[in-house]
Order: structure tokens, then C-alpha cells, then sequence
């Protein structure tokens, strides 16, 4: 008897349990399975980096204080050799990713993005990258729920499905907030589900975040105790902080996106880009050793109230006693966190906003409460502002307030802070929602119409390309023939309409039947009236690349049905309202979860 791999033995369990279950349960089973991969695959990154970490900073090197500050060059560097010689070049950074997966490629995500995530984003993260984990996670989660349903024929519809499923659970085991894992997946991925879809969703969160809680450690996981209660008197307070979050929300995602953007648009090797990045990123831990790794243990720090500890091993150890100098140095970090994390990103690394963001939050609810407090305005609880901040910058960052309110309740033991974490959110989102239409995850390909919105006409819209409904049986006519031509293609074509081209194929008019049918009887014009007199412009033209809302919105003004579509200057045949609304339909049947 041959000998049978654990992973084919596992896979024919599954197969035939498909067998003897109906869809739903399944499904069910399903999500179970999906939640328990993800949570394994979360717990190996995050153990992975945090021991690199702990190998890294080992604290018998501490005198060997400025070599750590490259560190975080030689992790850029191995995760771009891991990309260049284990993964070939294939490896997709960033959320947009995924809504790009769900709307164009019916929720496949390569299977790569199983393991790429994890060795790419320890290594960045591990040796200090200025970036966080989770949205690595987060992909890897997606990967394993779209690759599942592909390994087990699941339909579309599931396969979205199980590819929030795996979201749901990332989120869940990162954390251990199956809550905020859930909602993430609902208000990022903007997944439309109807309840009995819930449920899924609902148990994969459970279980990634049941079999964290089992394996990880405290010190790995971001977690709190509250030491200070809520006081209602300081409402005015956590209402200016959530405008303070919303602005820099948006100089974050605008500062992110210009650095990143430098590295790019270069077209210098990556070898030289890491040259540049790492040595400027080097530069900054060398003066805020802070902005060393996911910065997790400085958010601890301010949330158990000794921000002196930040000053360790940096420049101005000195004077850590100095309230005044601390809460200059807390402030300079909230502005230059999305520099690093754009540098250790575009020179070559690989990892995430989500941490960055919740670092972000929290220095800026310590400097609003401590700034407060050392004006002698009002002894403010900066511990609690400092966890209520983080929820305020990742509600504008992502646009996801509901997600940042549960998250921060989870991880901090109790909904004590609900009513600041609701008010802070909320005003955050709004400010950001106003100035920024897109999160900054999905700004890049939201402008250029290709991720899902809050809009589900647009969603389904934006899954449609122009080029799979070009109809291309029209009889074109020259511009130098004559109505008798016309009446000639009239009578072999059920078309109405007929476009005029010239010998290069560009669209110069087009003839409509319900334009002529006053001459079309007049035999004695037949050879004296050419195309050149009878044709008249399109109603619009469409490119080929266009998005769909675009053209549906041509069609609303013009009142056209039929509409003439070009590709590099050249026809190349009509779109139909008609043939627009039939694949709406099947779009919008293939995506309702019922």
C-alpha cells in the first residue's frame, strides 16, 4: 500500500464528508475549517515575528545599540530575496487587493498568498519594519477561504463567502476579538450577505479567535486592562479628540500613499530603492527607537501611563524625566509613524496599515490628554485616551467605525468605553469620509472604479467590463456611398442601425433607420444622396476601458439604447442597455448570499 500524505488523507476526509451533508451544512462545516486554518496560519506568523523579535533585540546585544538600527534594512533585504527567489515575484501587497479579487477575478485569490504573507511579512516585521501583521493576515485568511472553495468546487457565492470567512477569522486570532473580526470583514470587504450568510462569517471569527486564545501568549497579543473609568465630564474632550483623529487619518493615508508612491514610480533597481529607504528609515530608529516593528510594546507603555520609557535607548534618554520634552517627542512620532511605515513598504517590505494605525491612535489620545493636563486645563486619563485614540485613527484610516469601536472594546477586556469609543469613531469617520471618498487601502484602485463602495448598484457594476458585451454584428457603411447602399443593407440586416467608418476603421456617424424613413421610399434620391448627408453624430461614444457605471450613466443621459464603442481610436461594435441590464441581473443573482 502506497504510502498516502497527511494533507491527501485530510482532503479526502473532507470530500467525502461534502458527500453525505447538504450545502448549508457544509458550508457550516466549512467555516469551521477555514476559521481553524486561518487561526493556525495567524498564530504561526505572529509567533514567527515576534521570536525574530526577541532574537533581534536579545538583550546581551544591548551594547551593540546602533547596529539594531539596520536591522530593519536586512529584514527589507531577505523578504526581497524570499520575493525574487522563493515566491518568483508573486506576492500582492495590500487590502486593495482583495476587493480588486472579488470584483474581477469572482473572489480567486492565488494560492500563493497562502504562504507568501507569512514569510514575507515576519521577515519585514521581525527585524523591525516599521509595519504590522494584520494585513498580512488578513490576506492569508482570504487566501485559505478562496482556495478552499476552489479545492472543493464551491460556487462563486461561497467562494466570496469563505474568503470573508477567512478574513473574519485573521482578524479574530490576531486579536482574539471575533466581534471586530466579523465586522471587518463586513465593512472592508463590504461583503452583502443576508442573515443565514451571517452565521458562517459568525463561526470562523469564533473559532480563529478560540484557537489564539489557546496557543498565543499574552505578551504576543495586543491586550489591556482598563485602570481608569469613564467620566462623562470629559465627553468634549474625547469629541476633540475624534476631530483631531479624523485629520490625521487623512494626513496619514495622503503621506503613505505620496512616499510610497516615490519608491514605486522609480525605476531604479530594488536594490538601490532599499539603499535609499533603508538608510533614511535607519536614520529615524536611530532617533525614535519607537518606530522599531509594530510598536505594540510603546503603545503598552502609554496605555499603562510610562511614556518616560519611550526615551530608552534613544537620543534623549536624557531627559526622560522632562514631561515637556516626552510630549514633544510623543507628538513628532504621530507624523513621521506613516513616513517609516511608506519607507519600510516601498523600499521592498511587506506588511500592513492596521498596526501603524492603532500605534498612530494612541500616541495621539496621550498628547491630546497629557497636553491638556500639563496646560493644567484638565487632569484627563491618558491611559484611556490613549485606547480610545487608536479606535479613532483606525475608523478614518479604514473606514470602518464599527470595526474600530468593537476591536478596542475586545482587546481591552469590557465595553467601559463604549460611549468615547462610539463618539471618537464616528466623528473620525466622518471627517475623513468627507475629505477622502476611499480608505486608504482602497483609494488606488476605488479611483479608478475597480473595488467595491458602500453603492451596491456600483459594485455589481463595477464586476462588468465593456469589452465582454461588445455586439459586433453591425453592417458598417463607408462614407462615400449612397442611400441606395443603405436601402441594400436595410433589407439583409435586423439591425436599425449602422455605423460609418472609414478605411481605417474610424467611427465617423452613424445612420439611424428612424432618421431616414422619409427618404428610404424615394428611389429617385437613391443614387444622389450619399452617407456623408444622411449620417449623423453618435449620441456618445464609449471606450473600451471604460467602467460600466460610466457608460450606464452615457445611456441615462442620451437616452440611447444602443451605444457605438471604440478601441484605440477604432470601432469596434456596439453595447446595448439591454445586454447592460441582463448581465445585471446574473451579477446580481450570482452575488446575493442567500
Amino acid at each position: 500500500m502506497k504510502n498516502i500524505r497527511p494533507i491527501d488523507f485530510a482532503e479526502s476526509i473532507v470530500i467525502w464528508t461534502k458527500t453525505k451533508l447538504t450545502e448549508k451544512q457544509f458550508l457550516l462545516l466549512s467555516s469551521v475549517l477555514v476559521g481553524l486554518s486561518v487561526g493556525l496560519a495567524a498564530i504561526v506568523l505572529k509567533t514567527f515575528a515576534h521570536y525574530i523579535f526577541l532574537a533581534a533585540t536579545y538583550k546581551e546585544f544591548e551594547s551593540f545599540q546602533y547596529v539594531f538600527v539596520l536591522l530593519p534594512v536586512l529584514g527589507i533585504f531577505l523578504t526581497i530575496l524570499s520575493v525574487k527567489f522563493v515566491l518568483k515575484g508573486k506576492l500582492e501587497k495590500g487590502l486593495s487587493h482583495l476587493h480588486y479579487a472579488i470584483a474581477s477575478r469572482s473572489s480567486e485569490v492565488p494560492k500563493e498568498q497562502m504562504y507568501a504573507q507569512i514569510l514575507t511579512s515576519s521577515l519585514t516585521v521581525g527585524f523591525g519594519g516599521s509595519a504590522g501583521l494584520e494585513a498580512p493576515i488578513v490576506i492569508t485568511g482570504a487566501a485559505f477561504g478562496s482556495n478552499y472553495s476552489l479545492t472543493y468546487g464551491l460556487s462563486s457565492k461561497e467562494r466570496t463567502l469563505l474568503l470573508a470567512c477567512g478574513v473574519a477569522a485573521g482578524i479574530g486570532a490576531a486579536f482574539n476579538a471575533p466581534i471586530a473580526g466579523v465586522l471587518f470583514a463586513l465593512e472592508v470587504l463590504l461583503v452583502d450577505i443576508s442573515i443565514s450568510a451571517f452565521t458562517p462569517l459568525i463561526i470562523s471569527a469564533a473559532t480563529g479567535a478560540l484557537i489564539s486564545k489557546i496557543i498565543l501568549k499574552d505578551d504576543i497579543l495586543l491586550s489591556f486592562q482598563l485602570q481608569q473609568p469613564f467620566n462623562y465630564n470629559n465627553v468634549p474632550f474625547y469629541i476633540f479628540l475624534g476631530i483631531l483623529a479624523g485629520i490625521i487619518s487623512v494626513y496619514h493615508s495622503r503621506m503613505f500613499i505620496k512616499v510610497e508612491g516615490i519608491f514605486s514610480k522609480s525605476h531604479r533597481s530594488k536594490l538601490f530603492n532599499l539603499a535609499i529607504g533603508g538608510t533614511i528609515l535607519a536614520a529615524l530608529i536611530l532617533i525614535f527607537p519607537s518606530l522599531f516593528g509594530e510598536g505594540y510594546q510603546s503603545i503598552k507603555m502609554l496605555s499603562t501611563q510610562h511614556p518616560e520609557n519611550l526615551l530608552n535607548n534613544s537620543l534623549f534618554r536624557q531627559y526622560s524625566s522632562n514631561d515637556w520634552v516626552v510630549l514633544a517627542f510623543v507628538g513628532i512620532l504621530i507624523f513621521l509613524k506613516s513616513i517609516a511605515t511608506a519607507i519600510t513598504l516601498g523600499s521592498g517590505g511587506n506588511g500592513g496599515n492596521f498596526a501603524p494605525s492603532l500605534f498612530v491612535g494612541s500616541y495621539l489620545g496621550f498628547f491630546v490628554s497629557k497636553s491638556f493636563a500639563l496646560l493644567n486645563i484638565s487632569n484627563l486619563p491618558t491611559s484611556n485616551f490613549a485606547i480610545v485614540g487608536m479606535a479613532g485613527i483606525l475608523s478614518g484610516l479604514y473606514h470602518a467605525p464599527l470595526t474600530a469601536i468593537f476591536l478596542i472594546a475586545e482587546i481591552t477586556g469590557g465595553y467601559t468605553l463604549m460611549i468615547p469609543l462610539m463618539i471618537v469613531s464616528s466623528i473620525s469617520y466622518v471627517i475623513s469620509k468627507y475629505f477622502e471618498s476611499f480608505s486608504m487601502d482602497t483609494k488606488k484602485f476605488g479611483e479608478s472604479g475597480m473595488v467595491f463602495t458602500h453603492d451596491r448598484d456600483h459594485n455589481i457594476l463595477a464586476t462588468i467590463r465593456t469589452t465582454k458585451l461588445v455586439e459586433t454584428n453591425f453592417q458598417e457603411i463607408k462614407v462615400s456611398q449612397h442611400l441606395r447602399d443603405i436601402v441594400e443593407l436595410i433589407s439583409k440586416s435586423e439591425r436599425n442601425i449602422f455605423p460609418v467608418t472609414d478605411a481605417s476603421r474610424k467611427l465617423l456617424g452613424v445612420i439611424m433607420l428612424d432618421n431616414i424613413k422619409d427618404v428610404v421610399f424615394k428611389t429617385e434620391v437613391y443614387d444622389t444622396l450619399t452617407v456623408l448627408k444622411l449620417m449623423s453624430p453618435p449620441p456618445s461614444i464609449v471606450s473600451s476601458t471604460e467602467a460600466m457605471d460610466v457608460v450606464m450613466k452615457k445611456f441615462e443621459e442620451t437616452g440611447a439604447w444602443y451605444l457605438p464603442v471604440i478601441d484605440k481610436g477604432k470601432y469596434i461594435g456596439f453595447i446595448s442597455k439591454s445586454s447592460v441590464f441582463s448581465s445585471y441581473r446574473k451579477k446580481l443573482k450570482d452575488t446575493t448570499m442567500v
